[in-house]
């Protein structure tokens, strides 16, 4: 079963404007900054919070009007929430019993759930006695027990060690494929859970949606400042031109027009950070990239396998990224504060249609007659 959701919410200064649709099966992330409405959307659609204004729709039912408990939904959180006085055993089995299950009959349902999760051996105890990644095992299995028509995952892995996430993102990946007519919508900061986890993403930015689309797709090809940034890309914007894309302040940034680019729209200028050299300030013209402009280190931070420079200042290219290796930081001697040149070769620069702005796409997702 599919749902359809048009959510308006109004709480203080914040506003939430908000459509999605999610097909029978599908896992839909939701993106965004802090602030932007991303618990506030899931808090609607569980019924945990009253909009506004608000039609969803779960298949041929309407959840709308219906309290949370009503709406056979299962809720996942970064904390577990596990009941302290109860075995993990009867934890699971809880949500089955809610539903009207017997007590054999629910406890067969845990059993299976917590197979399915790899956390039999846990049954008989209490949660006290369980690690986060285990804890979170078991809130995997209690949610899923309920067979719940919409599952709401709410940053499942933010509280979790480096080491227990993967095992539970591949975990989840396993389980969610396993929907048959469930629909799934996760709220995450982590662009690896929307790869590995949702089949589309939905960007939100002061509570209105800013970019959506199939996950690989919005986060190969970044509309928005933030997407780019949780992608690990550098973006620039301005106007298309035929050569690439001109800054505000009349600079050319050299790259490919994207298919659906046309010249003086308004776009943005993608390209990732391995793609970035970096030379000593006083080299002049550096290889053949058509793109060479001088920037200041603002600072220099692991990442994986290399080190990566992200620039400081207040032009367009404050806040670039590149990556390099450690011999190559030692070799130029670079620290915050040292004057470089960057270089980027035009072939690896996509320009990109950028979005409207929240305003315009204010109007077009929630029209009014």
């Amino acid at each position: 079963m599919s749902l359809h959701a048009e959510i308006e919410l109004s709480r203080g200064n914040f506003d939430l404007d908000v459509s999605l649709d999610v097909p029978t099966g599908g896992v839909l992330a939701v993106l965004g900054p802090n602030g932007s409405g991303k618990s506030s959307l899931l808090g609607c659609l569980s019924g945990l919070l009253r909009p506004s204004r608000a039609t969803i729709r779960l298949g041929e039912r309407s959840l709308h009007d219906l309290p949370a408990h009503a709406r056979a939904i299962g809720l996942l959180s970064q904390d577990p929430l596990l009941f302290p006085h109860l075995s993990v055993l009867d934890n699971v089995a809880f949500a089955p019993r809610s539903k009207g299950h017997g007590r054999a009959r629910a406890r067969e349902l845990a059993r299976h759930w917590l197979t399915e999760v790899d956390a039999a051996e846990f049954a008989d105890r209490r949660p006290a006695q369980l690690s986060g990644g285990q804890a979170q095992r078991v809130a995997v299995a209690r949610a899923l027990a309920a067979d719940p028509d919409l599952l709401l995952l709410d940053e499942p892995l933010a509280a979790l060690d480096v080491d227990a996430a993967p095992a539970i993102r591949g975990l989840l990946r396993r389980v969610l494929g396993m929907a048959g007519n469930r629909v799934t919508v996760l709220v995450t900061h982590d662009p690896l859970d929307a790869l590995a986890l949702a089949d589309h993403v939905l960007v939100l930015a002061d509570g209105q949606a800013v970019e959506r689309g199939p996950t690989r797709d919005v986060l190969a090809a970044p509309r928005t400042a933030f997407t780019a940034r949780i992608a690990g890309l550098n973006l620039v914007a301005g106007t298309a031109t035929e050569d690439g894309l001109r800054t505000d302040d009349g600079s050319l940034v050299a790259g490919m027009l994207a298919p659906d680019m046309e010249t003086g729209s308004p776009a943005v200028a993608v390209f990732a950070p391995s793609a970035v050299s970096v030379y000593p300030a006083e080299d002049g013209h550096p290889g053949s990239p058509r793109n060479t402009f001088r920037a200041v280190v603002g600072t220099l931070e692991p990442h994986g396998t290399v080190i990566r420079l992200r620039t400081a200042g207040d032009g367009w290219a404050a806040g670039l990224s590149a990556d390099l290796t450690p011999a190559a930081v030692a070799d130029l001697r670079l620290e915050p504060g040292t004057v470089v040149r960057l270089s980027v070769k035009a072939i690896t620069v996509t320009v990109h249609p950028a979005m409207p702005s929240p305003e315009l796409l204010h109007v077009a997702d929630n029209p009014r007659t």
